[in-house]
Protein backbone atom coordinates (compact mmCIF):
# COMPACT_ATOMS: atom_id res chain seq x y z
CA UNK A 1 0.00 0.00 0.00
CA UNK A 2 1.07 3.46 -0.83
CA UNK A 3 0.79 6.30 1.34
CA UNK A 4 -3.11 7.00 -0.23
CA UNK A 5 -4.03 3.85 -0.11
CA UNK A 6 -3.13 3.47 3.48
CA UNK A 7 -4.68 6.70 4.36
CA UNK A 8 -8.19 5.57 3.08
CA UNK A 9 -8.04 2.02 4.43
CA UNK A 10 -7.71 3.27 8.10
CA UNK A 11 -10.45 6.16 7.21
CA UNK A 12 -12.53 3.03 5.90
CA UNK A 13 -11.38 0.84 9.56
CA UNK A 14 -12.59 3.81 11.47
CA UNK A 15 -15.57 4.27 9.80
CA UNK A 16 -16.03 0.36 10.03
CA UNK A 17 -15.39 0.92 13.71
CA UNK A 18 -18.36 3.87 14.17
CA UNK A 19 -20.82 3.04 12.03
CA UNK A 20 -20.88 -1.55 13.27
CA UNK A 21 -19.27 -1.67 16.14
CA UNK A 22 -18.26 -5.01 17.77
CA UNK A 23 -20.81 -7.71 18.58
CA UNK A 24 -20.28 -7.74 22.39
CA UNK A 25 -19.89 -11.79 22.71
CA UNK A 26 -18.46 -12.38 19.29
CA UNK A 27 -16.51 -8.89 18.29
CA UNK A 28 -18.10 -8.95 14.99
CA UNK A 29 -17.04 -12.42 14.33
CA UNK A 30 -17.53 -16.15 15.36
CA UNK A 31 -15.48 -17.13 18.32
CA UNK A 32 -13.73 -20.44 18.14
CA UNK A 33 -10.49 -22.16 20.41
CA UNK A 34 -8.18 -22.53 17.15
CA UNK A 35 -8.61 -18.24 17.23
CA UNK A 36 -7.72 -18.34 20.46
CA UNK A 37 -4.92 -20.48 20.47
CA UNK A 38 -0.92 -20.58 19.85
CA UNK A 39 0.65 -23.30 18.41
CA UNK A 40 3.85 -24.69 18.88
CA UNK A 41 5.61 -26.48 16.18
CA UNK A 42 8.15 -29.30 17.06
CA UNK A 43 10.28 -30.92 14.04
CA UNK A 44 10.72 -34.52 15.72
CA UNK A 45 14.03 -35.39 14.30
CA UNK A 46 15.56 -32.41 16.08
CA UNK A 47 13.43 -31.98 19.05
CA UNK A 48 14.57 -34.54 22.00
CA UNK A 49 15.90 -38.02 21.30
CA UNK A 50 15.00 -40.49 24.35
CA UNK A 51 17.80 -43.34 23.03
CA UNK A 52 20.85 -41.91 22.40
CA UNK A 53 20.73 -42.92 18.96
CA UNK A 54 21.64 -39.01 17.53
CA UNK A 55 17.17 -38.51 16.33
CA UNK A 56 14.48 -37.02 18.26
CA UNK A 57 11.86 -39.44 18.83
CA UNK A 58 8.13 -39.42 20.19
CA UNK A 59 9.37 -40.23 23.68
CA UNK A 60 11.85 -37.62 24.06
CA UNK A 61 8.96 -35.47 22.90
CA UNK A 62 6.45 -37.13 25.48
CA UNK A 63 9.34 -36.39 28.31
CA UNK A 64 9.39 -32.33 27.28
CA UNK A 65 5.44 -32.04 27.02
CA UNK A 66 5.50 -30.00 30.69
CA UNK A 67 7.80 -27.34 28.99
CA UNK A 68 5.59 -26.56 26.65
CA UNK A 69 2.62 -26.83 29.05
CA UNK A 70 5.05 -23.85 30.57
CA UNK A 71 5.14 -21.98 27.83
CA UNK A 72 1.64 -22.19 28.40
CA UNK A 73 1.14 -23.54 23.97
CA UNK A 74 -2.39 -24.76 23.54
CA UNK A 75 -1.62 -26.85 20.33
CA UNK A 76 1.48 -28.88 19.43
CA UNK A 77 1.86 -29.00 15.35
CA UNK A 78 4.03 -32.10 14.51
CA UNK A 79 6.07 -32.45 11.45
CA UNK A 80 5.66 -35.96 10.06
CA UNK A 81 6.61 -38.68 11.88
CA UNK A 82 5.05 -42.05 9.06
CA UNK A 83 7.01 -44.57 8.17
CA UNK A 84 9.52 -43.27 5.22
CA UNK A 85 12.60 -43.96 3.26
CA UNK A 86 13.19 -40.25 5.06
CA UNK A 87 14.59 -39.00 1.34
CA UNK A 88 13.39 -35.35 2.37
CA UNK A 89 13.16 -35.79 6.30
CA UNK A 90 9.68 -37.46 6.46
CA UNK A 91 7.75 -35.47 3.98
CA UNK A 92 8.25 -38.65 1.67
CA UNK A 93 5.56 -41.10 3.47
CA UNK A 94 5.41 -44.82 2.26
CA UNK A 95 2.61 -45.74 4.88
CA UNK A 96 0.50 -43.01 6.49
CA UNK A 97 -0.82 -45.49 8.90
CA UNK A 98 2.18 -46.05 10.71
CA UNK A 99 5.16 -44.92 12.54
CA UNK A 100 8.89 -44.36 11.10
CA UNK A 101 11.02 -46.83 13.11
CA UNK A 102 13.62 -43.74 13.79
CA UNK A 103 10.69 -42.11 15.99
CA UNK A 104 9.06 -44.99 17.53
CA UNK A 105 5.62 -47.19 17.55
CA UNK A 106 1.80 -46.53 16.96
CA UNK A 107 1.69 -47.22 21.03
CA UNK A 108 4.63 -44.50 21.69
CA UNK A 109 2.57 -42.52 19.39
CA UNK A 110 -0.82 -43.00 21.55
CA UNK A 111 1.16 -42.49 24.92
CA UNK A 112 2.19 -38.67 23.75
CA UNK A 113 -1.41 -38.07 22.08
CA UNK A 114 -2.95 -39.24 25.78
CA UNK A 115 -0.30 -36.98 27.39
CA UNK A 116 -0.76 -33.98 25.63
CA UNK A 117 -4.55 -34.11 25.93
CA UNK A 118 -4.02 -34.89 29.74
CA UNK A 119 -2.41 -31.59 29.89
CA UNK A 120 -4.77 -29.82 28.35
CA UNK A 121 -3.34 -29.10 24.71
CA UNK A 122 -4.32 -30.55 21.62
CA UNK A 123 -2.02 -32.20 18.19
CA UNK A 124 -2.10 -31.28 14.62
CA UNK A 125 -0.48 -33.75 12.44
CA UNK A 126 1.20 -32.57 9.33
CA UNK A 127 -0.62 -33.88 6.10
CA UNK A 128 1.19 -34.63 3.00
CA UNK A 129 -0.89 -35.89 0.57
CA UNK A 130 0.33 -33.59 -2.81
CA UNK A 131 2.90 -36.35 -2.81
CA UNK A 132 4.01 -39.48 -1.65
CA UNK A 133 7.23 -41.46 -1.45
CA UNK A 134 8.03 -43.44 -4.14
CA UNK A 135 8.55 -46.55 -2.19
CA UNK A 136 4.48 -46.14 -1.57
CA UNK A 137 2.64 -49.22 -2.07
CA UNK A 138 0.47 -47.41 -4.65
CA UNK A 139 3.66 -45.94 -6.72
CA UNK A 140 5.28 -49.43 -6.65
CA UNK A 141 2.30 -50.36 -8.29
CA UNK A 142 1.79 -47.76 -10.42
CA UNK A 143 5.04 -48.03 -12.18
CA UNK A 144 4.48 -51.52 -12.93
CA UNK A 145 2.52 -50.80 -16.12
CA UNK A 146 0.35 -48.49 -17.95
CA UNK A 147 -2.93 -51.23 -17.46
CA UNK A 148 -2.01 -51.57 -13.85
CA UNK A 149 -4.98 -50.37 -11.65
CA UNK A 150 -2.53 -47.84 -9.79
CA UNK A 151 -1.37 -46.44 -12.60
CA UNK A 152 -3.65 -43.27 -12.53
CA UNK A 153 -3.10 -42.48 -8.86
CA UNK A 154 -0.07 -40.19 -10.42
CA UNK A 155 0.98 -38.22 -12.83
CA UNK A 156 2.04 -39.91 -15.93
CA UNK A 157 2.82 -38.16 -19.27
CA UNK A 158 4.28 -39.04 -22.18
CA UNK A 159 7.28 -37.19 -23.94
CA UNK A 160 7.07 -33.93 -25.32
CA UNK A 161 9.57 -33.58 -28.51
CA UNK A 162 11.63 -35.98 -27.33
CA UNK A 163 12.13 -34.46 -23.61
CA UNK A 164 10.04 -34.04 -20.38
CA UNK A 165 6.32 -32.92 -20.77
CA UNK A 166 7.17 -29.40 -19.71
CA UNK A 167 9.57 -27.20 -17.99
CA UNK A 168 8.30 -27.59 -15.00
CA UNK A 169 11.04 -27.75 -12.23
CA UNK A 170 10.98 -29.67 -8.66
CA UNK A 171 11.42 -27.29 -5.94
CA UNK A 172 14.73 -29.12 -4.97
CA UNK A 173 16.30 -27.85 -8.45
CA UNK A 174 16.45 -29.34 -12.05
CA UNK A 175 12.82 -30.57 -13.83
CA UNK A 176 9.91 -31.62 -12.28
CA UNK A 177 9.53 -35.04 -14.42
CA UNK A 178 11.52 -38.25 -14.50
CA UNK A 179 11.19 -40.54 -16.79
CA UNK A 180 10.69 -44.11 -16.87
CA UNK A 181 12.82 -46.14 -18.81
CA UNK A 182 9.98 -49.29 -19.01
CA UNK A 183 7.08 -47.74 -19.87
CA UNK A 184 8.90 -44.29 -21.66
CA UNK A 185 6.65 -42.11 -19.94
CA UNK A 186 7.26 -39.38 -17.29
CA UNK A 187 6.22 -39.25 -13.77
CA UNK A 188 5.62 -35.93 -12.29
CA UNK A 189 7.85 -34.96 -9.23
CA UNK A 190 7.27 -30.99 -7.61
CA UNK A 191 10.01 -32.10 -5.07
CA UNK A 192 12.01 -34.77 -4.57
CA UNK A 193 12.39 -37.62 -7.71
CA UNK A 194 11.12 -39.63 -4.66
CA UNK A 195 8.42 -37.93 -4.14
CA UNK A 196 5.93 -38.49 -7.07
CA UNK A 197 2.78 -36.23 -7.18
CA UNK A 198 -0.78 -38.04 -6.27
CA UNK A 199 -3.16 -37.74 -9.08
CA UNK A 200 -6.07 -36.01 -7.29
CA UNK A 201 -8.47 -35.78 -10.19
CA UNK A 202 -8.87 -39.66 -9.36
CA UNK A 203 -11.66 -39.98 -7.13
CA UNK A 204 -9.97 -43.25 -5.71
CA UNK A 205 -6.75 -41.32 -4.91
CA UNK A 206 -9.43 -38.58 -3.10
CA UNK A 207 -11.31 -41.35 -1.38
CA UNK A 208 -7.61 -42.82 0.21
CA UNK A 209 -6.79 -39.73 1.29
CA UNK A 210 -10.39 -39.08 3.39
CA UNK A 211 -10.18 -42.45 4.76
CA UNK A 212 -7.12 -41.91 6.33
CA UNK A 213 -7.77 -38.83 7.70
CA UNK A 214 -10.80 -40.02 9.32
CA UNK A 215 -8.46 -42.87 10.91
CA UNK A 216 -6.38 -40.24 12.44
CA UNK A 217 -9.03 -38.27 13.64
CA UNK A 218 -11.03 -41.09 15.18
CA UNK A 219 -7.66 -41.73 16.99
CA UNK A 220 -7.62 -38.75 18.62
CA UNK A 221 -6.36 -35.93 16.61
CA UNK A 222 -7.21 -32.35 16.57
CA UNK A 223 -6.60 -31.24 13.02
CA UNK A 224 -3.95 -31.25 10.35
CA UNK A 225 -1.66 -28.87 9.23
CA UNK A 226 -1.95 -29.39 5.34
CA UNK A 227 1.36 -29.58 3.48
CA UNK A 228 1.87 -27.82 -0.15
CA UNK A 229 -1.90 -28.20 -0.31
CA UNK A 230 -2.66 -25.13 -3.06
CA UNK A 231 -0.65 -27.75 -5.02
CA UNK A 232 -2.95 -30.68 -5.38
CA UNK A 233 -4.68 -29.66 -8.55
CA UNK A 234 -3.02 -29.13 -11.72
CA UNK A 235 -3.81 -27.12 -15.13
CA UNK A 236 -5.24 -30.17 -17.01
CA UNK A 237 -3.17 -28.31 -20.07
CA UNK A 238 0.15 -28.46 -18.33
CA UNK A 239 1.76 -25.42 -19.53
CA UNK A 240 5.00 -24.52 -19.42
CA UNK A 241 5.95 -21.32 -17.19
CA UNK A 242 8.33 -19.09 -16.84
CA UNK A 243 12.10 -20.26 -16.79
CA UNK A 244 14.07 -19.66 -13.26
CA UNK A 245 17.65 -19.00 -12.76
CA UNK A 246 17.71 -22.43 -13.32
CA UNK A 247 16.12 -22.55 -16.15
CA UNK A 248 13.12 -24.36 -15.09
CA UNK A 249 9.42 -22.81 -13.81
CA UNK A 250 9.08 -22.54 -10.15
CA UNK A 251 7.65 -25.28 -8.81
CA UNK A 252 4.51 -23.64 -7.59
CA UNK A 253 3.59 -22.20 -10.83
CA UNK A 254 0.83 -24.54 -10.79
CA UNK A 255 -0.06 -23.75 -7.33
CA UNK A 256 -3.95 -22.99 -6.83
CA UNK A 257 -4.95 -24.72 -9.68
CA UNK A 258 -8.37 -25.01 -11.28
CA UNK A 259 -10.07 -27.39 -8.75
CA UNK A 260 -8.50 -27.02 -5.42
CA UNK A 261 -11.67 -25.09 -4.16
CA UNK A 262 -13.52 -28.10 -5.34
CA UNK A 263 -11.39 -30.65 -3.55
CA UNK A 264 -11.18 -28.63 0.04
CA UNK A 265 -14.79 -28.19 0.27
CA UNK A 266 -15.82 -32.27 -0.64
CA UNK A 267 -12.43 -32.71 2.19
CA UNK A 268 -14.16 -30.72 4.08
CA UNK A 269 -17.98 -33.04 3.38
CA UNK A 270 -15.90 -36.15 3.79
CA UNK A 271 -13.26 -35.90 6.66
CA UNK A 272 -13.94 -32.16 9.02
CA UNK A 273 -18.18 -31.76 9.28
CA UNK A 274 -19.11 -32.01 12.13
CA UNK A 275 -15.60 -32.33 14.11
CA UNK A 276 -14.04 -29.41 15.98
CA UNK A 277 -10.51 -29.80 14.14
CA UNK A 278 -7.70 -27.01 13.39
CA UNK A 279 -6.58 -26.95 10.02
CA UNK A 280 -4.53 -24.99 8.08
CA UNK A 281 -2.70 -25.35 4.41
CA UNK A 282 0.83 -24.41 3.51
CA UNK A 283 -0.51 -22.18 0.28
CA UNK A 284 2.41 -21.55 -2.00
CA UNK A 285 1.94 -19.00 -4.22
CA UNK A 286 -1.31 -17.96 -2.78
CA UNK A 287 -2.60 -14.71 -3.35
CA UNK A 288 -5.30 -12.55 -0.76
CA UNK A 289 -7.82 -13.36 -3.21
CA UNK A 290 -7.36 -16.90 -2.96
CA UNK A 291 -6.54 -17.06 0.69
CA UNK A 292 -10.23 -15.35 1.16
CA UNK A 293 -11.79 -19.01 -0.63
CA UNK A 294 -9.16 -21.19 1.34
CA UNK A 295 -9.98 -19.63 4.82
CA UNK A 296 -13.02 -17.85 4.38
CA UNK A 297 -15.41 -17.79 7.55
CA UNK A 298 -18.01 -19.18 5.96
CA UNK A 299 -16.20 -22.67 7.09
CA UNK A 300 -16.31 -23.97 3.49
CA UNK A 301 -12.61 -24.84 3.49
CA UNK A 302 -10.04 -24.20 5.97
CA UNK A 303 -9.22 -22.34 9.31
CA UNK A 304 -6.45 -20.65 8.07
CA UNK A 305 -3.78 -20.54 5.54
CA UNK A 306 0.15 -20.16 5.78
CA UNK A 307 1.24 -17.56 2.96
CA UNK A 308 4.86 -16.58 2.30
CA UNK A 309 4.97 -13.36 0.62
CA UNK A 310 6.56 -11.81 3.55
CA UNK A 311 8.90 -14.96 3.57
CA UNK A 312 10.09 -14.53 -0.14
CA UNK A 313 11.50 -10.31 0.39
CA UNK A 314 14.57 -11.08 0.48
CA UNK A 315 14.49 -13.62 -2.96
CA UNK A 316 15.92 -11.48 -5.40
CA UNK A 317 14.74 -9.69 -9.00
CA UNK A 318 14.01 -13.52 -10.37
CA UNK A 319 12.61 -15.43 -7.80
CA UNK A 320 15.28 -16.64 -6.63
CA UNK A 321 16.13 -17.46 -2.58
CA UNK A 322 19.45 -17.83 -3.14
CA UNK A 323 21.20 -14.46 -1.68
CA UNK A 324 22.04 -12.59 1.46
CA UNK A 325 19.98 -9.28 1.26
CA UNK A 326 17.74 -8.00 4.19
CA UNK A 327 14.03 -6.99 3.37
CA UNK A 328 13.05 -3.65 3.30
CA UNK A 329 11.02 -2.79 5.95
CA UNK A 330 8.51 -0.74 4.41
CA UNK A 331 7.61 -3.42 2.15
CA UNK A 332 7.55 -6.29 5.15
CA UNK A 333 4.95 -4.23 6.74
CA UNK A 334 3.03 -3.28 2.90
CA UNK A 335 2.80 -7.07 3.19
CA UNK A 336 1.85 -7.71 6.52
CA UNK A 337 -0.59 -5.27 6.80
CA UNK A 338 -2.77 -5.89 3.57
CA UNK A 339 -2.93 -9.35 4.69
CA UNK A 340 -4.44 -8.16 8.42
CA UNK A 341 -6.82 -5.80 6.63
CA UNK A 342 -7.59 -8.56 3.36
CA UNK A 343 -8.61 -10.92 5.68
CA UNK A 344 -9.97 -8.93 8.39
CA UNK A 345 -14.15 -10.25 9.75
CA UNK A 346 -13.26 -12.11 6.40
CA UNK A 347 -11.35 -14.90 6.93
CA UNK A 348 -8.28 -15.56 9.41
CA UNK A 349 -4.41 -15.29 9.14
CA UNK A 350 -1.75 -17.43 10.30
CA UNK A 351 1.36 -15.74 11.78
CA UNK A 352 4.97 -16.85 11.83
CA UNK A 353 8.05 -15.73 11.57
CA UNK A 354 9.71 -19.21 11.50
CA UNK A 355 9.00 -22.82 10.81
CA UNK A 356 10.51 -26.03 9.24
CA UNK A 357 11.86 -24.75 5.97
CA UNK A 358 12.83 -20.96 7.11
CA UNK A 359 16.34 -19.87 8.86
CA UNK A 360 16.07 -18.44 12.53
CA UNK A 361 14.52 -15.27 12.54
CA UNK A 362 16.29 -13.32 14.72
CA UNK A 363 19.23 -13.82 12.34
CA UNK A 364 17.11 -13.01 9.24
CA UNK A 365 15.34 -9.86 10.51
CA UNK A 366 16.56 -9.34 13.80
CA UNK A 367 20.31 -9.00 15.53
CA UNK A 368 21.83 -12.08 16.45
CA UNK A 369 24.85 -10.50 18.13
CA UNK A 370 25.47 -11.08 21.89
CA UNK A 371 24.35 -7.58 22.62
CA UNK A 372 21.14 -7.73 20.86
CA UNK A 373 20.27 -11.01 20.49
CA UNK A 374 17.77 -11.34 23.37
CA UNK A 375 16.05 -8.07 23.06
CA UNK A 376 15.51 -8.44 19.22
CA UNK A 377 14.31 -11.71 19.56
CA UNK A 378 11.75 -10.36 21.96
CA UNK A 379 10.82 -7.89 19.59
CA UNK A 380 10.53 -9.59 16.61
CA UNK A 381 7.69 -11.72 19.38
CA UNK A 382 5.88 -8.99 20.07
CA UNK A 383 5.44 -7.73 16.06
CA UNK A 384 4.32 -10.63 15.48
CA UNK A 385 1.91 -12.26 18.19
CA UNK A 386 0.38 -8.51 18.45
CA UNK A 387 -1.31 -9.05 15.17
CA UNK A 388 -4.46 -10.22 14.49
CA UNK A 389 -4.57 -14.11 13.67
CA UNK A 390 -3.18 -17.25 15.22
CA UNK A 391 0.49 -16.97 16.14
CA UNK A 392 3.14 -19.87 15.55
CA UNK A 393 6.31 -20.39 17.21
CA UNK A 394 8.77 -23.08 15.67
CA UNK A 395 10.86 -24.62 18.39
CA UNK A 396 13.68 -22.83 19.67
CA UNK A 397 12.23 -19.83 18.92
CA UNK A 398 10.79 -19.20 22.22
CA UNK A 399 15.18 -19.09 23.32
CA UNK A 400 15.79 -17.08 20.27
CA UNK A 401 18.17 -19.81 18.24
CA UNK A 402 20.40 -18.73 15.70
CA UNK A 403 21.37 -19.90 12.45
CA UNK A 404 24.28 -21.99 12.60
CA UNK A 405 27.95 -21.50 11.31
CA UNK A 406 28.35 -24.33 8.77
CA UNK A 407 31.97 -24.35 7.61
CA UNK A 408 31.41 -26.74 4.23
CA UNK A 409 28.91 -28.54 2.42
CA UNK A 410 29.10 -31.90 4.40
CA UNK A 411 27.51 -30.29 7.65
CA UNK A 412 24.45 -29.77 5.23
CA UNK A 413 21.64 -32.44 5.34
CA UNK A 414 18.32 -30.94 3.41
CA UNK A 415 18.08 -31.89 0.03
CA UNK A 416 16.90 -29.15 -1.21
CA UNK A 417 20.55 -26.75 0.36
CA UNK A 418 22.52 -29.76 -1.58
CA UNK A 419 20.77 -29.83 -4.54
CA UNK A 420 21.12 -26.16 -4.93
CA UNK A 421 24.91 -26.30 -4.20
CA UNK A 422 25.65 -28.88 -6.87
CA UNK A 423 23.53 -27.03 -9.30
CA UNK A 424 23.99 -24.07 -9.09
CA UNK A 425 27.92 -24.24 -8.41
CA UNK A 426 28.24 -26.72 -11.45
CA UNK A 427 26.61 -24.12 -13.48
CA UNK A 428 29.03 -21.45 -12.83
CA UNK A 429 25.94 -19.13 -11.49
CA UNK A 430 27.65 -18.99 -7.92
CA UNK A 431 31.27 -19.52 -6.62
CA UNK A 432 31.49 -21.97 -4.14
CA UNK A 433 32.26 -19.89 -1.25
CA UNK A 434 29.16 -17.45 -2.84
CA UNK A 435 26.72 -20.28 -2.15
CA UNK A 436 27.98 -21.31 1.05
CA UNK A 437 27.47 -18.10 2.24
CA UNK A 438 23.98 -17.80 0.88
CA UNK A 439 23.13 -21.78 2.55
CA UNK A 440 24.16 -20.00 6.10
CA UNK A 441 21.98 -17.26 5.93
CA UNK A 442 19.41 -18.85 4.30
CA UNK A 443 19.10 -22.77 4.22
CA UNK A 444 16.46 -24.89 5.78
CA UNK A 445 18.51 -26.48 8.18
CA UNK A 446 19.58 -23.33 10.29
CA UNK A 447 15.75 -24.23 11.83
CA UNK A 448 16.89 -28.31 11.76
CA UNK A 449 19.87 -27.57 13.98
CA UNK A 450 19.35 -29.99 17.42
CA UNK A 451 16.89 -28.32 19.79
CA UNK A 452 19.01 -26.18 22.89
CA UNK A 453 17.70 -27.98 25.89
CA UNK A 454 20.89 -26.99 28.50
CA UNK A 455 24.88 -26.40 27.75
CA UNK A 456 25.49 -30.34 28.45
CA UNK A 457 27.31 -32.12 26.00
CA UNK A 458 24.76 -32.25 22.54
CA UNK A 459 22.93 -29.34 24.21
CA UNK A 460 21.38 -31.98 25.67
CA UNK A 461 19.39 -33.12 22.48
CA UNK A 462 20.79 -36.64 22.68
CA UNK A 463 23.50 -38.90 24.60
CA UNK A 464 24.72 -40.09 21.04
CA UNK A 465 26.04 -38.37 17.66
CA UNK A 466 23.08 -36.04 16.42
CA UNK A 467 21.91 -36.48 12.74
CA UNK A 468 23.12 -32.99 12.01
CA UNK A 469 24.91 -30.48 13.89
CA UNK A 470 24.39 -28.54 16.89
CA UNK A 471 24.75 -25.38 17.28
CA UNK A 472 28.31 -24.33 19.48
CA UNK A 473 26.36 -21.34 21.30
CA UNK A 474 24.20 -23.92 22.84
CA UNK A 475 26.35 -23.15 26.37
CA UNK A 476 24.93 -19.37 25.80
CA UNK A 477 21.35 -20.19 24.32
CA UNK A 478 19.56 -22.98 26.20
CA UNK A 479 16.12 -23.86 27.83
CA UNK A 480 17.47 -24.57 31.21
CA UNK A 481 19.46 -21.52 31.34
CA UNK A 482 16.21 -19.67 30.37
CA UNK A 483 13.28 -21.07 31.97
CA UNK A 484 13.90 -19.90 35.24
CA UNK A 485 15.57 -16.58 34.68
CA UNK A 486 12.46 -14.00 34.62
CA UNK A 487 13.79 -11.56 31.96
CA UNK A 488 14.87 -14.67 29.69
CA UNK A 489 13.06 -14.61 26.06
CA UNK A 490 11.18 -17.92 27.21
CA UNK A 491 9.23 -15.88 29.93
CA UNK A 492 8.87 -13.10 27.81
CA UNK A 493 7.41 -15.33 25.29
CA UNK A 494 5.24 -17.11 28.38
CA UNK A 495 4.08 -13.43 28.93
CA UNK A 496 2.76 -12.96 25.02
CA UNK A 497 1.22 -16.22 25.28
CA UNK A 498 -0.99 -15.21 28.17
CA UNK A 499 -1.63 -11.81 27.36
CA UNK A 500 -3.91 -13.69 24.68
CA UNK A 501 -5.64 -15.28 27.60
CA UNK A 502 -6.36 -12.20 29.08
CA UNK A 503 -7.23 -9.88 26.26
CA UNK A 504 -9.66 -10.65 23.81
CA UNK A 505 -8.35 -7.07 21.96
CA UNK A 506 -5.33 -9.16 20.91
CA UNK A 507 -7.38 -11.92 19.33
CA UNK A 508 -10.33 -9.71 17.42
CA UNK A 509 -9.55 -6.04 17.45
CA UNK A 510 -8.82 -4.46 14.24
CA UNK A 511 -5.82 -3.15 12.79
CA UNK A 512 -3.89 -0.21 11.66
CA UNK A 513 -0.92 0.68 10.35
CA UNK A 514 1.14 4.13 11.35
CA UNK A 515 4.44 5.39 9.92
CA UNK A 516 4.09 3.13 6.68
CA UNK A 517 6.81 4.53 4.79
CA UNK A 518 9.17 4.06 7.58
CA UNK A 519 12.45 1.45 6.93
CA UNK A 520 13.35 1.57 11.19
CA UNK A 521 9.53 1.74 13.08
CA UNK A 522 6.73 -0.58 12.92
CA UNK A 523 3.67 0.52 14.56
CA UNK A 524 0.34 -0.19 14.57
CA UNK A 525 -2.57 0.22 16.27
CA UNK A 526 -5.09 -2.55 17.23
CA UNK A 527 -8.76 -1.50 17.88
CA UNK A 528 -12.12 -3.72 20.25
CA UNK A 529 -14.66 -1.30 20.43
CA UNK A 530 -13.32 1.62 22.82
CA UNK A 531 -9.82 -0.19 23.80
CA UNK A 532 -6.99 0.63 21.85
CA UNK A 533 -3.62 -1.04 21.49
CA UNK A 534 -0.38 0.65 20.37
CA UNK A 535 2.16 -1.66 19.37
CA UNK A 536 5.86 0.07 18.62
CA UNK A 537 8.53 -1.39 17.21
CA UNK A 538 12.45 -0.56 16.59
CA UNK A 539 13.75 -2.78 13.80
CA UNK A 540 17.50 -0.85 14.52
CA UNK A 541 20.16 -1.09 16.45
CA UNK A 542 19.89 2.79 17.09
CA UNK A 543 17.40 4.91 19.62
CA UNK A 544 14.73 6.82 17.67
CA UNK A 545 12.48 9.07 18.51
CA UNK A 546 8.44 8.97 17.37
CA UNK A 547 6.20 11.54 17.96
CA UNK A 548 2.79 10.35 18.64
CA UNK A 549 -0.54 11.46 16.62
CA UNK A 550 -2.45 14.38 17.89
CA UNK A 551 -5.51 11.57 19.03
CA UNK A 552 -3.32 10.21 20.87
CA UNK A 553 -1.59 12.92 22.87
CA UNK A 554 -2.30 13.71 26.56
CA UNK A 555 -3.51 9.66 27.97
CA UNK A 556 -2.52 7.63 30.92
CA UNK A 557 -2.45 4.45 29.18
CA UNK A 558 -1.64 0.88 30.91
CA UNK A 559 1.63 -1.05 29.91
CA UNK A 560 0.90 -4.46 28.74
CA UNK A 561 4.52 -5.69 27.47
CA UNK A 562 7.80 -4.30 26.85
CA UNK A 563 11.09 -5.94 26.13
CA UNK A 564 13.03 -3.04 28.33
CA UNK A 565 12.08 -3.14 32.05
CA UNK A 566 11.84 0.76 32.10
CA UNK A 567 9.42 1.61 29.25
CA UNK A 568 7.74 5.20 29.45
CA UNK A 569 4.64 6.78 27.81
CA UNK A 570 5.41 10.57 26.41
CA UNK A 571 3.93 12.94 23.21
CA UNK A 572 7.25 11.67 21.77
CA UNK A 573 8.10 8.20 22.30
CA UNK A 574 11.93 7.43 22.72
CA UNK A 575 12.67 3.71 21.52
CA UNK A 576 15.95 2.15 22.02
CA UNK A 577 17.84 -0.33 20.24
CA UNK A 578 15.12 -2.88 19.34
CA UNK A 579 12.70 -1.61 21.59
CA UNK A 580 9.00 -3.02 21.66
CA UNK A 581 6.41 -1.64 23.79
CA UNK A 582 2.51 -2.30 23.91
CA UNK A 583 0.43 0.63 25.15
CA UNK A 584 -3.11 -0.03 26.32
CA UNK A 585 -5.74 2.49 26.71
CA UNK A 586 -9.66 3.11 26.76
CA UNK A 587 -11.48 5.81 24.21
CA UNK A 588 -13.62 8.28 26.37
Amino acid sequence: MDAEQVKWYNIFQDADRIRSGMKRRGYGMDKTWWKESVVYQIYPRSFCDSNGDGIGDLKGITGKLDYLKELGVDVIWLSPVYESPNDDNGYDISDYQAIMKDFGTMEDFDRMLSQIHERGMKLVMDLVVNHTSDEHPWFVESRKGKENPYRDYYIWKGPEKGGAPNNWGSCFGGSAWEKDEKSGEYYLHLFSVKQPDLNWENEAVRREVYRMMNWWLDKGVDGFRMDVISLISKDPAYPDGPAGLNGYAAFNFCANGPRVHEFLQEMRREVLDGRDTLTVGECSGVTLEEALKYASLDGKELNMVFQFEHMDLDFDENGNKWTDRKCKLSKLKEILSRWQGGLYKKAWNSLFWCNHDQPRVVSRLGNDSAQYREVSAKMLAVCSHMMQGTPYIYQGEELGMTNAPFADISDFRDLDSINAYRELTEKGIFSREEMLGYLRYKSRDNARTPMQWEDSENAGFSTGKPWIMVNPNYHEINAKEQVGREDSIFSFYKKLVALRKERPIIVYGDYRLLEPESEELFIYERGLEKERLLVACNFTGKELAWELPEEMKGRRPELVIANYPDAQWADTLTLRAYEAVVWEWTLD
